[in-house]
């Protein structure tokens, strides 16, 4: 048998884990016509929220020590948001991996153990256990997506092969004739994807200043299946209210889902899923992983629906991430606190010395600097009431697309690299570079400067970086 067929109506061979996608025993032939919102409901037991607590329904282990009760949980329905009530602090849960019922180690190994293995041994013939399949399920995948989805205040996560494959996994929920609506600031490969759905899908995709409802609400009607958010948007650090949108989309569009990319905060300094966000999703390659050795997407549901329908796609094309990706993975989001301490407060201390640049008259050297930290960010007071941080990213103009190639160029410690969240220091021209693939006319009717310069901080000694754009910033002769 293969793993591709959704279990058919009834068909209850186990619990349906975090980690566990299907059973190889689910038969059944795939309906090409299949509509993933009444995808069979498959046995979840397990709720997980920010607290890293879990509560197990009477279907799972009686007296099992790891199981909680709904109370000990502390789990908040309010709000159109699922808020919950963490024991401990971000920075502590970040590093905090607790053990859990559904991840047998008989060992208790301190660090999560790294299940190398495609398939595993059944004990009958009739009766599967947890795991049968890697692409279905692994040990190290659950525990990191019990992990994540802590993180997020996920009701469950999912760990996939690169943030695109999340993007794309999403995107799948769409079907030919509904819509999209996405912002006109927003990652050129998102961009790109979304190109291809209206192309070849028969998806019609909208693109608006997500940083004005106003601009939003004449896009939204019955046909609106995603609504596709990034804040701050890349690369131009743009705010987007997610209250409000969530807001305007239940009132115009109440079965649209809110998705937001919350790649360039990470779990740490926002979730998006505590402010009404129905689907989150992260390029795990960036602040997550932290070190560039590792490709990988996360995506975090807040319902049993969503989460019943993004399994069925991801178990069905396979992009699950392999296992030593998770245990990688695993090990850089318990950095994540610390690095992102440092990365965002270096950042903070480039982008003031960058916005300070006066001539000898006094006027400013830099015609713009981009970044939600800066007092005068327009967005500054949206963004400090729903993140905990402006972030790591920022960018600047200097006026010249010769003098920007200069300054890129000229760095020592900066290296020239699309992408961010690094430990190292990046540098690039994202009309050059990441949003190369957006066509120029597109950039041109989006304001997009084709001289914008973009910086994503790393750890290194602040005063380092400053003397290092300093001296490129004087070669290039725009100070």
């Amino acid at each position: 048998m293969t793993s591709d067929a959704p279990a058919p109506v009834g068909l209850e061979t186990r619990p349906s884990l975090p980690g566990t996608l299907f059973t190889e025993q689910a038969g059944g032939e795939v309906n090409a016509g299949l509509d993933l919102r009444a995808v069979p409901s498959y046995k979840s037991p397990l709720k997980i929220g920010r607290s890293n607590s879990v509560s197990v329904s009477s279907e799972a282990t009686e007296g099992d020590s790891g199981a909680r009760s709904d109370s000990e949980e502390g789990t908040v329905e309010g709000g159109g948001a699922m808020e919950k009530r963490g024991r401990f602090r971000p920075a502590t849960e970040c590093v905090l991996v607790e053990s859990h019922p559904s991840v047998h180690d008989p060992y208790r190994a301190s660090s999560t153990p790294l299940y190398i293995t495609a398939t595993f041994k059944q004990s009958s013939a009739t009766e599967m256990g947890e795991y049968d399949y890697s692409r279905s399920g692994n040990p190290t995948r659950t525990q990191l997506e019990l992990h994540l989805a802590k993180l997020m205040s996920a009701h469950r996560s999912f760990a996939l092969s690169s943030g695109m494959s999340a993007l794309d996994v999403i995107t799948r929920l769409v079907r030919a004739g509904e819509e999209v609506v996405a912002g006109d600031d927003i990652y050129g490969g998102t961009q790109r994807l979304l190109t291809f759905l209206a192309t070849h899908s028969a998806v019609t995709v909208h693109h608006c200043d997500t940083t004005k409802v106003s601009s939003v609400i004449p896009h939204l009607s019955p046909r609106t299946r995603l609504v596709l958010l990034e804040t701050p948007t890349n690369p131009l650090l743009k705010i987007v209210d997610l209250r409000a949108i969530v807001a305007a989309v239940r009132q115009h569009a109440p079965s649209a889902v809110v998705v937001v990319d919350n790649t360039m905060m990470s779990p740490y300094l926002q979730r998006p899923l505590e402010l009404g966000a129905d689907i989150v999703y992260h390029s795990g390659t960036k602040y997550l992983s932290g070190h560039h050795d590792l490709m990988a997407g996360v995506v975090g549901v807040r319902s049993e629906d969503l989460a019943r329908q993004i399994a069925f796609v991801v178990n069905a094309t396979g992009c699950a991430l392999p296992p030593f990706d998770c245990f990688l993975l695993m090990r850089g989001v318990k950095t994540l606190a610390v690095r992102m301490d440092r990365q965002q407060r270096n950042a903070g201390r480039i982008a003031a010395f960058l916005d300070g640049l006066r001539t000898a008259d006094g006027s400013r050297v830099l015609p713009s600097v981009f970044y939600p930290g800066l007092p005068g960010h327009p967005g500054k007071e949206v963004h400090d009431a729903q993140s905990e941080g402006a972030g790591a990213v920022l960018s600047f103009t200097t006026g010249s697309v010769e003098k920007s190639t200069k300054v890129v160029e000229g760095t020592r410690i900066f290296g020239i690299s699309v992408s961010f969240g690094c430990v190292n220091s990046l540098i690039s021209m994202p009309c050059h570079m990441s949003h190369a693939s957006i066509p120029a006319h597109l950039r041109a009717a989006r304001a997009l400067p084709e001289d914008l310069i973009r910086l994503c901080v790393g750890i290194e000694d602040v005063q380092d970086l400053i003397e290092d754009l300093e001296g490129a910033l004087r070669a290039a002769g725009v100070i």
